[in-house]
């Protein structure tokens, strides 16, 4: 996704439409804050800086949605559990997420962006849709349809190999078009039945596939980046009013953890445990099973990007231009690889057995050694990387500001593909059921589907 627009505030959504701002400068990096453009003011929620024209309505919004979701999850705990988790059944024409899907913002719960689908050789663009305020967010591809979040705030299901919409779900209430509804900016969580998935106001939004009906919502306190993920009966939530929150299925809460920062990743899992790295500097394994913390390890700076883990191990790229191994069991670093211009990482890294591999505002691609953080190779393109790259057989997809889309052979690090979308890719790579999608980071961008 997009993380730099969401931290740095490049482009400001106000009444409908987007305001190049040009903030581009973090106030104070210990805490992720902003600077204001001019003629814009900062707003603080729980000591998170966001820019909004109506923060009052946003508050009251919160409120009034805190009251219908303790409603609709009451009505959903015989509805939902009586469809899915207590017959498991899946509804006619849509398929529960499989091997070869793309079901959550790096496919897997671990969070290495492999996909075990299929992709042709030169892949070749099948359709396109437009969006008024662009994609920053990653989409799910499952089955036929793809489950694509924009800016403008609506959630599109859309048929995987011709771009039909089947429906589309707002994040408001209200029809008209000219009311603002706010974005989303994380990628969809899809299970066999339902989507979650959360949005710039600090709405966590479960909805039905079928119908694309909302079944309950969850009201945080600001802002929601990063993906929901799920741990056997339970969802794992992330927010910039600093919480992880631990749900039901019902959308009822069962614990939360409270850092001492915003939290901008999607929680990725690993056995019995969680773990969360945000703008505190601290990675944070929290044991599922009790809510409980079990490591805290200082990491030395704020993070945007998710981490990847494998094992015992976790990988994360930092705003201060280091790709880190840490082991996380005993809070240490393993090794710490640092870009000859240190600029930063705000993707997050695409993990293979052998490889990690981050892009970062350096405008380079970097791919090193898993076991040793020894640089293998760099890709440079021509403007800095914010696109989570995907891997899928060997190779690896990857978007830059440039506006191009790049294929690059894994061993070697050389181009063997290349797609000119003429504006800024941010938003994550999505291959999936032998599809490639991602999104345009500008007004009136498109969704590119690939094939």
């Amino acid at each position: 996704m997009g993380l730099l627009n969401i931290i740095c505030g490049r482009w400001i959504r106000q009444n409908g439409a987007i305001i190049e701002a040009h903030l581009g400068i973090l106030a104070n990096p210990a805490t992720c804050g902003l600077m204001p453009a001019a003629g814009f003011s900062v707003t603080k929620f729980h000591g998170i800086n966001s820019m909004r024209n109506t923060p009052s309505k946003r508050s009251s919004r919160r409120g009034a949605l805190r009251q219908i979701g303790a409603g609709l999850a009451a009505i959903s705990v015989s509805t939902h559990f009586g469809r899915s988790a207590l017959a498991s059944t899946v509804p006619a024409g849509i398929e529960a997420p499989g091997a070869t899907s793309w079901a959550s913002f790096r496919a897997t719960p671990d969070q290495r962006g492999i996909s075990k689908s299929r992709l042709a050789d030169q892949p070749s663009l099948k359709w396109e849709l437009a969006s008024p305020d662009g994609w920053v967010a990653t989409v799910a591809i499952v089955g036929d349809f793809i489950y694509a979040p924009a800016l403008a705030g609506n959630l599109h299901c859309l048929n995987l190999k011709t771009g039909e919409e089947i429906w589309k779900y707002r994040s408001i209430e209200d029809p008209d078009p000219k009311k603002f509804a706010p974005g989303f900016k994380a990628a969809p969580l899809v299970t066999a039945t339902m989507i979650y998935i959360g949005d710039e106001d600090g709405v966590l939004h479960a909805i039905d596939r079928t119908s694309g009906k909302k079944v309950w919502v969850f009201a945080s306190d600001a802002e929601i980046a990063g993906c929901v993920a799920q741990y056997e009966d339970k969802l794992l939530l992330a927010s910039h009013d600093s919480n992880l929150y631990c749900l039901n299925l019902d959308g009822t809460e069962v614990w939360k953890f409270q850092t001492n920062d915003r939290i901008n990743c999607s929680p990725a899992i690993e056995g019995t445990f969680t773990f969360l790295a945000g703008c505190d500097e601290h990675l944070r394994v929290i044991d599922l099973q009790t809510g409980k913390e079990f490591r805290d390890m200082p990491l030395e700076s704020f993070l945007i990007a998710s981490p990847a883990v494998v094992g015992d191990l976790l990988y994360v790229g930092t705003h201060t231009g280091e790709i880190v191994c840490v082991d996380w069991r005993k809070g240490e670093f393993v090794w710490r690889y640092a870009g000859s211009r240190k600029m930063p990482f705000h993707a997050s890294p695409a993990v293979t057995d052998e490889l990690v591999i981050v892009g970062g505002h350096d405008k380079t691609l970097h791919a090193v050694d898993r076991a040793t953080g020894a640089e293998k190779w760099t890709f440079a393109t021509r403007s800095r990387i914010e696109c989570s790259a995907a891997v899928v057989g060997q190779r690896l997809f990857v978007g830059s500001g440039d506006g191009n889309l790049y294929g690059i052979d894994l061993q070697t690090g050389t181009e063997t593909w290349k797609y000119n979308a003429g504006r800024p890719i941010n938003a994550g790579i999505a291959i999936g059921e032998g599809h490639l999608v991602v999104g345009e980071d500008q007004q009136n961008g498109r969704l590119l589907c690939f094939a």
